[in-house]
C-alpha cells in the first residue's frame, strides 16, 4: 500500500469518482447534495409571514382572523443520504485488498453526501471523518491512502461505532457501506449489531468473499464483490438504492 503522496492513486480515485457521479445522484434527486432546504408547509410549528402576508391582509379587511389553512410555515427538509464508509484495515485485508478498498473509499467520498463519516479499523475503530465534521475531501483521501493493514479484525466495534455516528445524522436514510472479507478474528460476535443497521451495504475482496456472502446472509445486508475496477459503479450503484 502506498502512501498518499502517489498521485497515480489519487488520480485513480478522481477517475473512478467521476463515475461514480451520476449513479450517486440518480439514487438522491430529492438534493444531489445532502444540504437542508426549506420547503412550504402548512402552518404547525413557526408563521412564514412573507408568504402568508396576502391571507393575513385578506383576512384583516374582512373583520376577521386568517384561517389557518391559508397560513404558511417553513419547515427544514432533511437531506436523503447519510453514509459511513467503514474501511478493514487488519491484517486479513494488507497489500492489494486494502489498496483496492481504500481506492474505492476515497472515490465515494468525493462523492459522498454532505453528511458521511469514515472509519478504519483493525482491533479497534478509528475515525477518519466525523460525521459533521468539516474535514475536506482531500485530507480524508490523505488518511484513506495512508493506511496499513494489520492487526486482528474488530469488526463488531467497527459497526457499533458506524451505527452510533449515524445515529447523529438528519437524514431520511442512512448507509453503512463495509469494505471487508468479514472474517472478524476477536471473540465478539457481530451478527448482532450488524442487524440492528437498517441499511447495510457490504464490498468484499472478489478472491475471498465466503465469510462476507455468510455474513450478509446472517445479518440481512446486501454485499458484492466486484471482479474490477471498471464493475465498481454499477455495483456501488445497486448496494446503494
Amino acid at each position: 500500500m502506498v502512501h498518499a503522496t502517489d498521485e497515480r492513486l489519487r488520480e485513480q480515485a478522481k477517475r473512478l469518482a467521476a463515475s461514480l457521479l451520476l449513479q450517486l445522484s440518480r439514487e438522491n434527486k430529492a438534493d444531489g447534495t445532502g444540504v437542508a432546504r426549506l420547503l412550504p408547509s402548512k402552518a404547525e410549528f413557526d408563521i412564514d409571514v412573507d408568504d402568508s402576508l396576502e391571507a393575513i391582509i385578506e383576512a384583516k379587511a374582512q373583520g376577521h382572523s386568517p384561517n389557518i389553512e391559508d397560513l404558511r410555515s417553513r419547515a427544514w427538509a432533511k437531506p436523503p443520504l447519510a453514509v459511513c464508509l467503514v474501511i478493514d484495515a487488519s491484517g486479513s485485508m494488507n497489500g492489494a485488498r486494502l489498496a483496492a478498498a481504500s481506492l474505492l473509499a476515497s472515490a465515494v467520498c468525493l462523492r459522498a453526501p454532505q453528511e458521511h463519516a469514515v472509519i478504519a479499523f483493525a482491533k479497534n475503530p478509528a475515525f477518519l471523518r466525523r460525521i459533521t465534521s468539516s474535514s475536506s475531501n482531500e485530507t480524508v483521501i490523505d488518511r484513506v491512502l495512508s493506511l496499513r493493514g494489520h492487526g486482528i479484525t474488530g469488526l463488531r466495534d467497527a459497526l457499533a461505532a458506524a451505527h452510533a455516528e449515524l445515529s447523529r445524522a438528519r437524514a431520511t436514510r442512512k448507509v453503512v457501506l463495509l469494505m471487508s472479507d468479514c472474517r472478524a478474528t476477536d471473540d465478539n460476535d457481530a451478527d448482532r449489531v450488524a442487524g440492528q443497521i437498517e441499511n447495510l451495504r457490504i464490498i468484499a475482496p472478489y478472491d475471498d468473499h465466503d465469510e462476507a456472502a455468510a455474513f450478509a446472509a446472517r445479518c440481512n445486508a446486501k454485499w458484492a464483490a466486484p471482479e474490477s475496477f471498471a464493475t465498481i459503479p454499477s455495483v456501488v450503484r445497486e448496494l446503494i438504492r
